[in-house]
C-alpha cells in the first residue's frame, strides 16, 4: 500500500496533527550534530597544553647546558630553539632573565608593554624576568635562536600565558 503522505510523516500531539518531511528531520539532526562538533572543537582548545601546541607549531627546544651559578638558588640554562618556516611560540614568561642571540633567520618578538621588535641573524634581545613575550619566525627558511636564561633553580623554565 502506498503512503498517502507522499514522503512526509504525521506526528500527533494532544489531538493536533503536524506534518514534517523526512528532509526537515535530517536537517535538524545535521544542525545539532554540527553544533556539537563546533562545541567539542572550541572546548578542546582549552585542553591542549601549550607545550603540545608549540610542538605542533614546529618549534624544537634543545637544552645545551645547565649550571649552578654563584648566586645561591639560581642557575644558567642555555637552549637552542629551532623554528620551522612560519612557526611561532606563543606568549610565555620565564622565572628569570632571558638573553637571546639569533643564530639564523628573522624573528618578530612581541613583548608585553613594549610592542613588537624585529631581530635578524646576528641580533640580540634581552627579556626581563617575568615579562610575557612571544616569538614568530617571519623569514623564508628555518630560524634559530640561542636562549640563555639566568633563572631561579627548580622552577619551570617556560610558563605559558
Amino acid at each position: 500500500m502506498e503512503n498517502p503522505n507522499n514522503g512526509s510523516s504525521k506526528v500527533v500531539y494532544t489531538g493536533k496533527t503536524t506534518t514534517t518531511s523526512g528532509r526537515e528531520d535530517v536537517r535538524k539532526v545535521v544542525y545539532w550534530l554540527l553544533i556539537a562538533i563546533a562545541l567539542i572543537i572550541s572546548l578542546s582548545t582549552f585542553a591542549i597544553p601549550q607545550a603540545a601546541f608549540a610542538q605542533k607549531q614546529n618549534v624544537t627546544r634543545t637544552e645545551l647546558q645547565r649550571h649552578d651559578i654563584s648566586t645561591p638558588g639560581w642557575e644558567a640554562i642555555q637552549v637552542r630553539i629551532d623554528f620551522e618556516k612560519g612557526s611561532s611560540f606563543g606568549m610565555h614568561t620565564h622565572p628569570g632573565e632571558e638573553v637571546i642571540y639569533v643564530l639564523k633567520g628573522k624573528f618578530i618578538y612581541e613583548i608585553a608593554g613594549q610592542g613588537k621588535v624585529v631581530v635578524k641573524e646576528g641580533g640580540t634581545l634581552f627579556i626581563p624576568a617575568g615579562v610575557a613575550h612571544a616569538a614568530y619566525n617571519i623569514g623564508e627558511t628555518k630560524a634559530v635562536e640561542l636562549g640563555t636564561y639566568i633563572v631561579e633553580k627548580g622552577k619551570p623554565l617556560v610558563v605559558n600565558k
